[in-house]
């Protein structure tokens, strides 16, 4: 190795392996870890570039960045997103602005309770298949082992098992790295709201805030947001559960960087905000439509969807990628 990546090399070891430090706003706590994955620097950064990387998925065609993109708030843009080989897309791709306080994870599954393990549903899932990995962890750990940088990186990272690379710490890698996904910087938190936004507001903590509630926007609970649909190509919570009551239950999304996400409902199919509000068959006058709208844009957080420690790093291990 060259005198100069030998360096760079050095200074990237002695700083990676710093504790994580969180910088959160008056009011709001630090999110819950699990003692078996402690919040490190090292793993951070290679939760961020394993975010990105294409080496994930069975072709080389998707990373998590794929369908997770900064611009729209860590959601995708589209209706549904297909996964590799043509696979169809199901399900609308929430965003993940404050994943880290979030239990259930998913839209339709009570049982997604960890970033740790809900990061195999989209790598292995077959229902649907979005990544394509599926019976193929083994292709994975090949992959990265035979990168040197990554090799460096898992060292850093996870030094208690060897550096040790496998699909477990891959997961947790990638759920450190989705934890620093905070967003409190809007016009709403800075306390910067305009006369129409006020109004909005409001109306939301009159109309709405019994599901979207909290800091967050979200009672992280499961509703029905009409009536049940037997031909539906998505029935919801029951496909999971198994319990017909829960047959056209969704959960709650957050509306955090809400304007930037669409378009909404769990398949996409509500293609402006006005349709989306309008499906809820909330008793609004009509002149409160406006300042509603002003209202959830108004918690768009600029400064999180620019963000370039939350984008596709530029170098590792002193290199550039």
């Amino acid at each position: 190795m060259k005198l100069g990546l030998l360096i760079a090399a050095s200074a990237f070891l002695l700083g990676a392996g710093q504790a994580w430090e969180w910088h959160l706003p008056p009011g709001i706590a630090p999110p819950p870890v699990p003692a078996d994955n402690p919040m490190r620097a090292a793993k951070v950064e290679l939760g961020r570039r394993l975010f990105y990387d294409a080496d994930l998925s069975r072709d080389g065609t998707m990373a998590c960045a794929t369908c997770h993109e900064q611009r729209h708030g860590f959601a995708d843009g589209n209706a549904t997103h297909g996964g590799v080989g043509g696979a169809a897309g199901r399900r609308n791709v929430p965003g993940l602005a404050n994943v880290a306080w979030f239990s259930p994870l998913t839209s339709a599954d009570a049982g997604q309770r960890t970033l740790e393990a809900q990061a195999g549903v989209p790598v292995m899932g077959t229902h649907p298949v979005e990544m394509g990995m599926a019976g193929a962890a083994a292709a994975i750990v090949t992959r990265l082992s035979h990168d040197d940088c990554y090799r460096t990186m898992f060292a850093q990272a996870f030094p208690e098992s060897g550096g040790r690379i496998d699909f477990a710490n891959v997961s947790r890698a990638l759920a450190s790295f989705e934890r620093t996904l905070v967003s409190y910087g809007s016009a709403y938190d800075r306390h910067a709201l305009g006369p129409d936004a006020r109004g909005g507001e409001r109306t939301l903590r009159r109309a709405c805030a019994q599901c979207h509630a909290g800091a967050r926007f979200t009672d992280l609970r499961f509703h029905r947001m009409g009536p049940i649909d037997r031909a539906a190509p998505d029935q919801g919570l029951v496909e999971t559960s198994g319990r017909e009551a829960d047959r056209g239950l969704f959960r709650t999304p957050s509306l955090r960087n809400v304007a930037m996400s669409g378009p909404w409902w769990h398949d996409g199919s509500a293609m402006t905000l006005d349709t989306a509000i309008a499906r809820h068959k909330l008793a609004l006058p009509p002149q409160s439509a406006p300042g509603l709208i002003a209202f959830l844009r108004a918690l768009d957080d600029r400064t999180f969807l620019t963000d370039p420690a939350f984008g596709l790093p530029a170098t590792a291990c002193g290199r550039t990628l």
